[in-house]
């Protein structure tokens, strides 16, 4: 399997086009392109996709708009760029799906006898409010419970492509358990206090934690600096929901939405449930790139060099969580060595069978 990606910035698109085809060089031999566009990157997102279907010759295509897009060792926040790879999957062993086209039906099987739904590439519609029902459904699609990708996000209108531009839902490609690929989730964010167990709460409202109200223990948790500036310190500061299950200690990040010092209630950005654990933490630059540094360490060893992959990275990431300009690319590139990358900045990343915040989602291919 041959896999290439390019990616350019330029204020004309079709200047990034060329740019990018140029990188590429001859993909007759590809199958399946994954195109993403940055949101100030002007012009019509299906000329662009008919341009490079015309251009290469693949017919599949799946990607989507971000306020950034991601390759090897770049990030382009903020400025028009494009984001492409190519690889040559067997025909027959991926299968593009939207909502106007199903994804194979568990247990069918592709012409060389490979399970159909093993994995699956998706993008969503951050506007689709079921959307962490329909990622959830999804997974129970494929035989691997598996999902990776993204929502995308934009400053505009924002898009989804799957061998069209789709607004709404989620789409992508699923693959076949032909398709050797390994993926890991990295976190963004760091505990600063225990778990602890909600024993009241109404929606997505905090009533008590370990039967204390729970604002109280918020700000034990946080430090009295951060008490003291409750609206400042929820830029930062976010409710962690542990994953039931994990075996590496993920947990899901939300944002803090409110808190009512009066009646000492603390509002978050997801419904939870009496019983359910929750724990504070925060935004880590330091933290960040450890784990990021960890997760590739782990998955080199026990796979070695990939031949390209896909990155999706909160929009909150990057050179706001890093320190500078395409550094969290650069680490990625300095420990998989120079391989075919491609993605793009999320409003919302997918890993397995859910939607977290705050985080980097790999997948590699061999």
């Amino acid at each position: 399997m041959t896999i290439r990606a390019a990616h350019a910035a330029a204020d004309d698109w079709r200047e990034a086009a060329g740019r990018c085809l140029a990188a590429l060089g001859d993909a007759r031999d590809a199958t399946l392109g994954f195109l993403y566009l940055s949101d100030t990157l002007e012009g019509d997102p299906a000329e662009i996709l008919a341009h490079f279907r015309r251009e290469t010759g693949v017919r599949h295509w799946v990607g989507s708009v971000g306020v950034g897009v991601l390759g090897t060792a770049a990030e382009y926040l903020g400025e028009p760029a494009i984001s492409v790879l190519l690889a040559d999957f067997p025909e027959g062993e991926f299968s593009v799906f939207s909502g106007k086209a199903r994804a194979p039906q568990p247990g069918t099987r592709t012409p060389s006898g490979a399970g159909a739904a093993h994995f699956a590439v998706v993008h969503g519609d951050p506007s689709t409010e079921d959307m962490p029902e329909l990622i959830e459904d999804m997974s129970m699609k494929v035989a691997s419970g598996f999902l990776i990708g993204g929502l995308s996000s934009s400053r505009g209108t924002t898009y989804q492509i799957a061998d069209e531009v789709l607004r709404g839902g989620l789409s992508g490609v699923v693959f076949s358990d032909r398709i050797d690929v390994a993926t890991r989730l990295t976190q963004g964010c760091s505990p600063v206090g225990p778990r602890h167990v909600i024993t009241q709460s109404q929606r997505n409202i905090l009533v008590t934690l370990d039967g204390r109200p729970a604002l109280e223990v918020f700000k034990e948790d946080i430090g009295a600096a951060a008490a003291g500036d409750l609206r400042r310190a929820s830029a930062y500061l976010h409710a962690a929901l542990p994953v039931a299950g994990s075996d590496t200690g993920d947990y899901l990040v939300r944002n803090v939405m409110g808190v009512d010092p009066h009646n000492n209630l603390l509002a978050i950005g997801a419904y939870v449930e009496t019983g359910q654990s929750v724990m504070f933490c925060k935004r880590d630059g330091e933290t960040a790139r450890e784990d990021l540094e960890r997760m590739l360490a782990s998955i080199t060893a026990e796979r070695g060099r990939p031949r390209g992959g896909l990155y999706y990275a909160c929009l909150g990431r990057g050179e706001q969580m890093f320190g500078r300009k395409s550094l969290e690319m650069e680490i990625l590139r300095d420990a998989l060595g120079e391989v075919p990358l491609a993605g793009f900045a999320c409003n919302g990343e997918i890993s397995h069978d859910r939607l977290y915040g705050y985080t980097g989602v790999l997948a590699l291919f061999y």
